[in-house]
């Protein structure tokens, strides 16, 4: 099945296309399994490297994922997009081909793909994440159940005639629906919900149904979580989920692991930690090395790179806890982001606008803005003008406003590719910056009588320390490097140990931003000089293995005369 980027693959068709890119590119990629889904869906892992150069596991390696949420599928296709960049330009970019020599990238492109078929589905139903029975096992009796009620495949808004209600028609655009004022009086007023059926409905009040299924995937991580009287969603205990308990299991066992990212939608910027406490917290070089990185990322794909806490609480006293990239960062000492794909408001020329805080107060030319790119850019089929509808329950009601799912979920599919686009090159670069560990130089001296000197010198040759972030190296998360010897039959090691154990290789990340007077000492501190002396009277060859869990491995084999 050819690779397309105009349409939301479901599960089955993900996975036919997962086969085929593994069995054309078999040098390069590998498909597995992480573990199933709650509904027993197998969850794809796609290991992009090139084998000829070392496994995967001896690489320092990326992490991307997607669609932890359910309706969340276009970071599915960020995942995808990114794959076929990086197959199609191995052999003919330089830096390309160099990642896949000497890194490794874990792609799992569907974490849920349960919640994924129900908002795939012709009649999508929509949750935040699993679609498992969360916190009790048992059908909602009433309230409004959000449907595509009048059949042509969308789930609208409703606008109902209410004389107490807080919305009314603008005076300058009545297509949109503006607040009563605080003080307003004797005009026509309406309600607003989801486009639905009432189930068990009084005749009086209006509730929209709680989800049966009431878990939220990314408040099921280790770091911090929180009870569900503390934090709604968050699950009985952390990793109680197999969606990510599968991946917490995989990447915990794989500290080649230098970073991750994970895709959702929607809001057009790049998160980083903390989601719970301030940006003080962190130790120094961590946040500069955060915002650098992040910075990069801003430039290469125009989306703002900002802190969870001090920028994207959905409430100013609430804070998130048990997400995924908090989790990497503070249990595992790796940098982590959140990448919300796709922002309508960006799209239509909204600027400087706060995230979260949009959504409770902007101006009203922001709606018109977005107004006119729903007609110009999307044809109108964004924002649909209101029409009578005959509603079973409400009587006389009116459906229209936007199509969510359609327009903000998800970057509708003619605009679909352009907003992947924007991606591989920061994550080319983000694997690109982990630590590498090298060989320098290699020696062999004779020093008479079969005794010899052997010297192997291995630097680090990435950005990125060794330890990644300090915060791992406070913690206690990081081995040091181990430097390891093998001797053939009949030799003896005379000075030196067959293992040891060597501290961390600095790379170049911190380095000023120019040379002065003050700060022009570049010290050795990312090479690392190893010597034994060997008695072989037999000859044979001298093996030395140098590894880092992060930074990779380095073997030398010496011949002895």
């Amino acid at each position: 099945m050819p690779l397309r980027f105009d349409t939301y693959y479901r599960y089955d068709a993900l996975t036919e296309i997962l086969k085929g890119i593994a069995e054309e590119y078999p040098r390069l990629v590998n498909l597995s399994s992480l573990g199933r889904s709650f509904e027993g869906r197998e969850v794809w892992l796609l290991t992009v490297t090139n084998t000829a150069t070392g496994p995967a596991e001896e690489k320092p390696a990326l992490w991307i994922d997607g669609n932890l949420h359910a309706s969340e599928v276009s970071p599915s296709s960020a995942c995808l997009y990114f794959v076929k960049f990086l197959l199609e330009h191995y052999g003919q970019r330089d830096d390309v081909t160099r990642a896949l020599d000497t890194r490794a990238f874990y792609l799992c492109p569907r974490v849920n793909p349960d919640g994924a078929e129900w908002a795939l589905a012709a009649k999508p139903k929509l949750i935040r994440s699993s679609t498992r029975p969360y916190p009790y096992d048992e059908e909602p009796i009433e309230g409004l159940v959000q449907q595509d009620i009048d059949g042509d495949g969308r789930m609208l808004m409703m606008r109902i005639p209410d004389a107490n209600g807080p919305w009314k028609v603008s005076e300058v655009e009545p297509r949109l629906m503006v607040r009563r004022e605080p003080t307003e009086a004797g005009g026509a007023y309406y309600r607003l919900l989801p486009e639905g059926t009432l189930a068990n409905y009084d005749g009086v009040t209006l509730t929209v149904q709680a989800k049966k299924e009431g878990l939220d995937l990314n408040r099921n991580f280790p770091a911090n979580w929180r009870l569900e009287g503390e934090q709604r969603g968050a699950g009985p205990y952390p990793t109680s989920e197999p969606e990510v308990r599968n991946v917490v299991d995989f990447i915990a066992r794989r500290p080649n692991i230098t970073g991750a990212i994970t895709f959702h939608t929607f809001s057009g910027v790049l998160l980083r930690p903390y989601s719970h406490k301030p940006d003080d917290e962190f130790p120094a070089e961590d946040l500069w090395t955060y915002k650098k990185i992040g910075d990069r990322g801003t430039a290469l794909t125009g989306y703002p790179n900002i802190s969870v806490y001090h920028d994207f609480k959905y409430h100013p006293k609430e804070v998130i806890t048990g997400a995924f990239d908090d989790w990497v960062f503070d249990h595992l000492g790796r940098f982590a982001w959140t990448v919300e794909l796709w922002s309508p408001q960006q799209q239509a020329g909204i600027k400087d606008y706060k995230f979260i805080d949009w959504f409770r107060e902007h101006p009203f030319t922001d709606d018109q803005l977005l107004l006119k790119w729903s007609d110009e850019a999307l044809g109108g089929k964004g924002y649909l003008d209101w029409y009578e509808y005959e509603h079973p329950q409400l009587g006389k009601v009116e459906l229209g406003g936007w199509d969510a799912l359609y327009a903000w979920s998800n970057p509708p599919l003619p605009l679909l590719e352009a907003e992947l686009a924007k991606f591989p090159e920061w994550l080319l670069w983000h694997a690109l910056i982990s630590p590498r560990l090298e060989l320098h130089s290699s020696q062999l001296e004779p020093l008479g009588d079969d005794n010899y000197r052997l010297q192997v010198v291995v630097h680090n040759t990435g950005w990125l320390p060794t330890y990644i972030t300090k915060h791992a190296l406070n913690k206690k998360q990081v081995r040091a490097v181990v430097a390891e010897l093998s001797l053939p039959a009949g030799a003896t090691l005379k000075l030196g140990k067959k293992r040891s154990e060597h501290g961390q290789l600095e790379g170049f990340a911190y380095k000023p931003a120019a040379p002065t007077a003050w700060n022009s000492a570049d010290s050795t501190s990312d090479r690392l000089k190893l010597e034994w002396v060997v008695h072989a009277p037999t000859g044979g060859a001298v093996t030395v293995t140098v590894r880092h869990e992060r930074a990779g491995v380095v073997r030398v084999a010496e011949p002895l005369p």
